[in-house]
Protein backbone atom coordinates (compact mmCIF):
# COMPACT_ATOMS: atom_id res chain seq x y z
CA UNK A 1 0.00 0.00 0.00
CA UNK A 2 1.14 3.56 -0.64
CA UNK A 3 0.51 6.28 1.92
CA UNK A 4 -1.82 8.85 0.47
CA UNK A 5 -3.41 6.34 -1.90
CA UNK A 6 -6.77 6.42 -0.18
CA UNK A 7 -6.72 2.70 0.73
CA UNK A 8 -9.23 1.82 3.41
CA UNK A 9 -7.39 -0.99 5.21
CA UNK A 10 -4.85 1.25 6.93
CA UNK A 11 -5.66 1.27 10.64
CA UNK A 12 -4.64 4.51 12.30
CA UNK A 13 -6.09 6.36 15.26
CA UNK A 14 -8.85 8.90 14.80
CA UNK A 15 -7.95 12.55 14.72
CA UNK A 16 -8.26 14.11 18.21
CA UNK A 17 -8.83 17.76 18.92
CA UNK A 18 -5.74 19.87 18.31
CA UNK A 19 -6.28 21.23 21.83
CA UNK A 20 -4.82 17.98 23.13
CA UNK A 21 -1.51 18.43 21.29
CA UNK A 22 1.36 19.29 23.60
CA UNK A 23 2.94 22.69 23.00
CA UNK A 24 5.63 24.72 24.73
CA UNK A 25 4.17 28.13 25.67
CA UNK A 26 7.46 30.03 25.50
CA UNK A 27 6.88 31.83 22.21
CA UNK A 28 3.85 33.70 20.91
CA UNK A 29 2.98 33.18 17.24
CA UNK A 30 1.88 35.65 14.65
CA UNK A 31 -1.65 34.84 13.55
CA UNK A 32 -2.23 34.69 9.81
CA UNK A 33 -5.06 36.35 7.90
CA UNK A 34 -6.41 35.64 4.42
CA UNK A 35 -3.97 37.84 2.56
CA UNK A 36 -0.99 36.43 4.52
CA UNK A 37 0.43 39.95 4.86
CA UNK A 38 -1.50 41.69 7.62
CA UNK A 39 -0.63 40.17 10.95
CA UNK A 40 -0.36 41.04 14.60
CA UNK A 41 1.10 39.29 17.64
CA UNK A 42 -1.38 36.88 19.21
CA UNK A 43 -1.96 37.30 22.94
CA UNK A 44 -4.91 34.98 23.48
CA UNK A 45 -5.29 31.62 25.18
CA UNK A 46 -2.19 29.58 24.40
CA UNK A 47 -4.27 26.40 24.48
CA UNK A 48 -5.92 27.51 21.25
CA UNK A 49 -2.72 28.17 19.33
CA UNK A 50 0.68 26.71 18.77
CA UNK A 51 4.18 28.07 18.29
CA UNK A 52 7.38 26.95 16.67
CA UNK A 53 10.05 26.38 19.31
CA UNK A 54 13.69 25.54 18.78
CA UNK A 55 16.35 25.17 21.43
CA UNK A 56 19.75 26.75 20.90
CA UNK A 57 21.82 24.90 18.34
CA UNK A 58 18.96 23.04 16.65
CA UNK A 59 20.08 24.36 13.27
CA UNK A 60 23.16 22.07 13.57
CA UNK A 61 21.04 19.32 11.96
CA UNK A 62 18.18 21.35 10.47
CA UNK A 63 18.35 23.95 7.72
CA UNK A 64 15.83 26.02 5.79
CA UNK A 65 15.31 26.06 2.03
CA UNK A 66 15.77 29.45 0.38
CA UNK A 67 13.48 29.62 -2.64
CA UNK A 68 13.67 32.84 -4.65
CA UNK A 69 10.46 32.68 -6.74
CA UNK A 70 9.14 36.01 -5.53
CA UNK A 71 9.25 39.63 -6.62
CA UNK A 72 9.05 41.04 -3.10
CA UNK A 73 11.86 39.20 -1.33
CA UNK A 74 14.73 40.79 0.62
CA UNK A 75 18.12 41.18 -1.03
CA UNK A 76 20.45 38.20 -0.95
CA UNK A 77 22.65 39.88 1.65
CA UNK A 78 19.62 40.60 3.82
CA UNK A 79 18.56 36.97 3.54
CA UNK A 80 21.96 35.69 4.63
CA UNK A 81 21.94 38.20 7.49
CA UNK A 82 18.50 36.88 8.49
CA UNK A 83 19.82 33.30 8.57
CA UNK A 84 22.69 34.41 10.76
CA UNK A 85 20.61 36.55 13.11
CA UNK A 86 18.35 33.54 13.71
CA UNK A 87 21.25 31.08 14.07
CA UNK A 88 20.11 29.10 11.03
CA UNK A 89 23.31 27.37 9.95
CA UNK A 90 22.16 25.40 6.89
CA UNK A 91 20.61 26.57 3.63
CA UNK A 92 19.30 24.88 0.52
CA UNK A 93 19.66 27.14 -2.53
CA UNK A 94 17.87 26.06 -5.72
CA UNK A 95 20.26 27.63 -8.20
CA UNK A 96 23.85 28.99 -8.08
CA UNK A 97 22.84 32.61 -7.65
CA UNK A 98 26.05 34.71 -7.60
CA UNK A 99 24.73 37.35 -5.19
CA UNK A 100 23.72 34.69 -2.67
CA UNK A 101 27.02 32.86 -3.01
CA UNK A 102 28.88 36.12 -2.49
CA UNK A 103 26.82 36.92 0.60
CA UNK A 104 27.49 33.44 2.05
CA UNK A 105 31.27 33.81 1.88
CA UNK A 106 32.90 33.80 5.28
CA UNK A 107 29.73 32.76 7.10
CA UNK A 108 29.10 29.58 9.11
CA UNK A 109 26.14 28.59 6.92
CA UNK A 110 26.50 25.16 5.30
CA UNK A 111 25.07 25.09 1.79
CA UNK A 112 23.13 22.51 -0.18
CA UNK A 113 23.36 23.90 -3.71
CA UNK A 114 21.05 22.73 -6.50
CA UNK A 115 21.92 22.37 -10.16
CA UNK A 116 18.60 23.22 -11.91
CA UNK A 117 16.93 20.55 -14.00
CA UNK A 118 17.26 22.75 -17.07
CA UNK A 119 21.07 22.47 -16.83
CA UNK A 120 21.27 18.68 -16.68
CA UNK A 121 21.59 17.99 -20.37
CA UNK A 122 24.49 20.39 -20.77
CA UNK A 123 26.28 18.77 -17.83
CA UNK A 124 26.53 15.48 -19.69
CA UNK A 125 29.53 17.24 -21.24
CA UNK A 126 32.46 16.98 -18.77
CA UNK A 127 33.77 20.40 -19.78
CA UNK A 128 30.44 22.00 -18.80
CA UNK A 129 30.67 20.31 -15.41
CA UNK A 130 34.19 21.65 -14.92
CA UNK A 131 32.99 25.13 -15.83
CA UNK A 132 30.14 24.84 -13.35
CA UNK A 133 32.54 23.83 -10.61
CA UNK A 134 34.97 26.62 -11.43
CA UNK A 135 32.36 29.38 -11.68
CA UNK A 136 30.05 28.40 -8.85
CA UNK A 137 32.23 26.51 -6.36
CA UNK A 138 35.92 27.23 -6.80
CA UNK A 139 35.25 30.95 -7.16
CA UNK A 140 33.57 30.89 -3.73
CA UNK A 141 35.93 28.82 -1.61
CA UNK A 142 34.91 30.73 1.53
CA UNK A 143 31.41 29.25 1.19
CA UNK A 144 30.78 26.08 3.20
CA UNK A 145 29.43 23.88 0.43
CA UNK A 146 28.04 20.60 1.80
CA UNK A 147 26.04 19.02 -1.03
CA UNK A 148 25.64 19.67 -4.75
CA UNK A 149 22.21 18.46 -5.83
CA UNK A 150 22.14 17.49 -9.50
CA UNK A 151 18.45 17.75 -10.36
CA UNK A 152 15.30 17.84 -8.25
CA UNK A 153 12.40 15.35 -8.33
CA UNK A 154 13.37 13.73 -11.62
CA UNK A 155 10.86 10.96 -12.23
CA UNK A 156 9.93 8.84 -15.26
CA UNK A 157 6.30 9.37 -14.24
CA UNK A 158 6.08 13.15 -13.82
CA UNK A 159 6.65 16.31 -15.82
CA UNK A 160 10.42 15.99 -15.28
CA UNK A 161 10.65 12.71 -17.18
CA UNK A 162 12.51 14.39 -20.06
CA UNK A 163 15.54 14.77 -17.77
CA UNK A 164 15.77 11.10 -16.74
CA UNK A 165 18.48 10.21 -19.25
CA UNK A 166 20.74 13.08 -18.17
CA UNK A 167 20.82 12.75 -14.38
CA UNK A 168 23.41 10.02 -13.81
CA UNK A 169 25.90 11.27 -16.40
CA UNK A 170 25.58 14.81 -15.07
CA UNK A 171 26.16 13.53 -11.53
CA UNK A 172 29.27 11.64 -12.63
CA UNK A 173 30.70 14.68 -14.39
CA UNK A 174 29.99 17.11 -11.55
CA UNK A 175 31.45 14.66 -9.04
CA UNK A 176 34.58 14.25 -11.16
CA UNK A 177 34.96 18.02 -11.48
CA UNK A 178 34.84 18.31 -7.69
CA UNK A 179 37.34 15.46 -7.32
CA UNK A 180 39.67 17.16 -9.80
CA UNK A 181 39.39 20.40 -7.81
CA UNK A 182 40.51 18.57 -4.66
CA UNK A 183 37.19 19.21 -2.89
CA UNK A 184 35.66 15.72 -2.74
CA UNK A 185 36.26 15.34 1.00
CA UNK A 186 34.27 18.51 1.65
CA UNK A 187 31.55 18.53 -1.03
CA UNK A 188 29.27 15.59 -1.84
CA UNK A 189 27.27 15.19 -5.04
CA UNK A 190 23.78 13.70 -5.16
CA UNK A 191 20.32 14.25 -6.66
CA UNK A 192 17.13 15.21 -4.82
CA UNK A 193 14.51 12.49 -5.18
CA UNK A 194 11.11 12.18 -3.50
CA UNK A 195 8.71 9.58 -2.19
CA UNK A 196 6.63 9.80 -5.37
CA UNK A 197 9.14 7.32 -6.82
CA UNK A 198 7.77 4.64 -4.48
CA UNK A 199 4.84 2.37 -5.29
CA UNK A 200 4.56 0.90 -1.77
CA UNK A 201 5.21 2.69 1.50
CA UNK A 202 2.99 0.97 4.09
CA UNK A 203 4.13 -0.64 6.22
CA UNK A 204 7.61 0.86 5.85
CA UNK A 205 9.37 -2.49 5.46
CA UNK A 206 7.59 -3.16 2.15
CA UNK A 207 8.82 0.10 0.61
CA UNK A 208 9.53 -0.38 -3.09
CA UNK A 209 10.14 1.77 -6.15
CA UNK A 210 7.73 1.79 -9.07
CA UNK A 211 8.73 -0.84 -11.60
CA UNK A 212 9.54 1.73 -14.29
CA UNK A 213 11.59 3.78 -11.80
CA UNK A 214 13.97 0.96 -10.88
CA UNK A 215 16.03 1.15 -14.07
CA UNK A 216 16.46 4.89 -13.44
CA UNK A 217 17.26 4.85 -9.73
CA UNK A 218 19.30 1.63 -9.37
CA UNK A 219 22.36 2.93 -11.30
CA UNK A 220 22.20 6.13 -9.21
CA UNK A 221 22.20 4.05 -6.03
CA UNK A 222 25.24 2.11 -7.27
CA UNK A 223 27.07 5.33 -8.14
CA UNK A 224 26.36 6.90 -4.75
CA UNK A 225 27.49 3.77 -2.87
CA UNK A 226 30.66 3.44 -4.93
CA UNK A 227 31.69 7.01 -4.10
CA UNK A 228 30.53 7.05 -0.48
CA UNK A 229 27.84 9.65 -1.16
CA UNK A 230 24.29 10.08 0.17
CA UNK A 231 20.87 9.95 -1.41
CA UNK A 232 18.75 13.09 -1.04
CA UNK A 233 14.97 12.80 -0.70
CA UNK A 234 12.10 15.23 -0.18
CA UNK A 235 9.86 13.85 2.59
CA UNK A 236 6.42 15.43 3.06
CA UNK A 237 4.07 13.78 5.58
CA UNK A 238 1.66 16.63 4.81
CA UNK A 239 0.82 15.34 1.33
CA UNK A 240 0.32 11.77 2.55
CA UNK A 241 -1.97 12.99 5.35
CA UNK A 242 -3.84 15.30 2.98
CA UNK A 243 -4.42 12.63 0.34
CA UNK A 244 -5.28 9.65 2.56
CA UNK A 245 -8.08 10.23 5.12
CA UNK A 246 -7.05 7.04 6.93
CA UNK A 247 -3.76 8.60 8.06
CA UNK A 248 -4.26 10.37 11.36
CA UNK A 249 -3.24 13.97 11.81
CA UNK A 250 -1.42 13.38 15.15
CA UNK A 251 0.63 10.59 13.54
CA UNK A 252 1.64 13.06 10.82
CA UNK A 253 2.48 15.82 13.32
CA UNK A 254 4.67 13.75 15.71
CA UNK A 255 1.99 13.92 18.44
CA UNK A 256 0.34 10.48 18.36
CA UNK A 257 2.61 8.20 20.37
CA UNK A 258 3.36 4.62 19.21
CA UNK A 259 0.88 3.63 16.52
CA UNK A 260 2.05 1.55 13.53
CA UNK A 261 3.62 -1.85 14.23
CA UNK A 262 5.85 -3.09 11.43
CA UNK A 263 7.30 -6.47 12.37
CA UNK A 264 8.07 -5.28 15.89
CA UNK A 265 9.18 -1.76 14.94
CA UNK A 266 6.47 0.51 16.34
CA UNK A 267 6.32 3.88 14.58
CA UNK A 268 4.98 6.96 16.33
CA UNK A 269 5.29 9.37 13.41
CA UNK A 270 4.79 9.37 9.66
CA UNK A 271 8.08 11.15 8.91
CA UNK A 272 10.17 8.19 10.12
CA UNK A 273 7.83 5.73 8.45
CA UNK A 274 8.20 7.46 5.08
CA UNK A 275 11.96 7.69 5.47
CA UNK A 276 12.22 4.01 6.35
CA UNK A 277 9.98 3.08 3.42
CA UNK A 278 12.54 4.81 1.22
CA UNK A 279 15.32 2.94 3.05
CA UNK A 280 13.52 -0.33 2.36
CA UNK A 281 13.11 0.52 -1.32
CA UNK A 282 16.83 1.26 -1.61
CA UNK A 283 17.68 -1.97 0.20
CA UNK A 284 15.75 -3.95 -2.43
CA UNK A 285 18.09 -2.49 -5.05
CA UNK A 286 21.30 -3.07 -3.12
CA UNK A 287 21.39 0.25 -1.28
CA UNK A 288 20.75 -0.87 2.27
CA UNK A 289 23.80 0.99 3.55
CA UNK A 290 23.10 4.20 1.59
CA UNK A 291 22.38 7.15 3.86
CA UNK A 292 19.42 9.43 3.08
CA UNK A 293 19.50 13.19 3.64
CA UNK A 294 16.08 14.86 3.80
CA UNK A 295 16.39 17.69 1.30
CA UNK A 296 12.91 19.14 1.87
CA UNK A 297 10.09 18.77 4.36
CA UNK A 298 7.22 21.06 5.20
CA UNK A 299 3.53 21.61 5.89
CA UNK A 300 1.05 23.79 4.02
CA UNK A 301 -0.79 26.56 5.95
CA UNK A 302 -4.10 26.35 4.09
CA UNK A 303 -5.95 24.66 1.24
CA UNK A 304 -7.17 21.56 3.14
CA UNK A 305 -8.70 20.74 6.51
CA UNK A 306 -5.30 19.62 7.86
CA UNK A 307 -3.54 22.70 6.45
CA UNK A 308 -3.68 25.29 9.23
CA UNK A 309 -1.14 27.68 10.79
CA UNK A 310 -1.40 25.73 14.04
CA UNK A 311 -0.48 22.49 12.28
CA UNK A 312 2.38 24.20 10.46
CA UNK A 313 3.76 25.36 13.78
CA UNK A 314 3.41 21.95 15.37
CA UNK A 315 5.01 20.15 12.43
CA UNK A 316 8.09 22.36 12.38
CA UNK A 317 8.48 22.36 16.15
CA UNK A 318 8.13 18.61 16.49
CA UNK A 319 10.20 17.72 13.44
CA UNK A 320 13.12 19.82 14.68
CA UNK A 321 12.89 18.32 18.16
CA UNK A 322 12.75 14.84 16.63
CA UNK A 323 15.81 15.40 14.43
CA UNK A 324 17.76 16.89 17.32
CA UNK A 325 17.16 13.78 19.44
CA UNK A 326 19.66 12.18 17.02
CA UNK A 327 18.15 8.72 17.27
CA UNK A 328 17.85 8.14 13.54
CA UNK A 329 14.83 6.10 12.44
CA UNK A 330 13.66 2.76 13.76
CA UNK A 331 15.18 0.89 10.81
CA UNK A 332 18.35 3.04 10.71
CA UNK A 333 19.04 4.20 14.30
CA UNK A 334 22.74 4.56 13.51
CA UNK A 335 22.14 7.27 10.88
CA UNK A 336 21.63 10.83 12.07
CA UNK A 337 18.87 12.66 10.21
CA UNK A 338 19.78 15.79 8.27
CA UNK A 339 16.78 17.87 7.24
CA UNK A 340 15.97 21.08 5.36
CA UNK A 341 12.61 22.67 6.13
CA UNK A 342 10.63 24.30 3.35
CA UNK A 343 10.77 27.29 3.15
CA UNK A 344 12.28 30.59 4.25
CA UNK A 345 9.75 32.85 2.49
CA UNK A 346 6.43 32.82 0.68
CA UNK A 347 7.07 32.79 -3.07
CA UNK A 348 4.43 34.81 -4.91
CA UNK A 349 5.86 33.92 -8.32
CA UNK A 350 5.68 30.16 -7.78
CA UNK A 351 3.75 28.79 -10.76
CA UNK A 352 2.30 25.87 -8.80
CA UNK A 353 -0.98 25.75 -6.92
CA UNK A 354 -1.84 28.76 -4.78
CA UNK A 355 -1.04 27.01 -1.51
CA UNK A 356 2.53 26.35 -2.73
CA UNK A 357 3.24 30.08 -2.53
CA UNK A 358 2.68 30.24 1.24
CA UNK A 359 5.10 27.79 2.86
CA UNK A 360 7.38 30.58 4.11
CA UNK A 361 8.40 30.87 7.75
CA UNK A 362 9.26 34.54 7.27
CA UNK A 363 7.50 37.45 5.59
CA UNK A 364 9.27 39.45 2.87
CA UNK A 365 9.83 42.25 5.40
CA UNK A 366 11.82 39.62 7.39
CA UNK A 367 9.28 39.45 10.17
CA UNK A 368 8.60 35.95 11.41
CA UNK A 369 5.20 34.39 10.91
CA UNK A 370 5.99 32.79 14.24
CA UNK A 371 8.47 34.03 16.79
CA UNK A 372 11.25 31.56 16.11
CA UNK A 373 14.19 30.99 18.41
CA UNK A 374 16.87 28.86 16.78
Amino acid sequence: MKLGSGDDDMILEAEPSFRNARVKPQIVPYMWFKNFRNRKPYHGNLESCCEVWFSAGDAASVGICYGRLGDDLPSEQEVVDLYQSNDITRMRLYDPNPNTLQALQGTNIELLLDVPNSDLQSLTDPSAARTLAENNIQNYLDVKFRYITVGNKIDPNNGNSRFVNFVLEAMRNVHQAIVDAGLADQIKVSTATYTGLLSNTYPPSVGEFHDNVKSFIEPIIRFLRKNNLSMLANIYPYFACRDNPNISLPYSLFTSGPLVNDNGLVYSNLFDAMLDAYNAAQTRLGGGDLNIVVSESGWAPYGHRVATPENVATYYQKSVEHVKEDNGTLARPENSIETCLFAMFNENSNEGDEYERHFGLFFPDQGSKYELSF
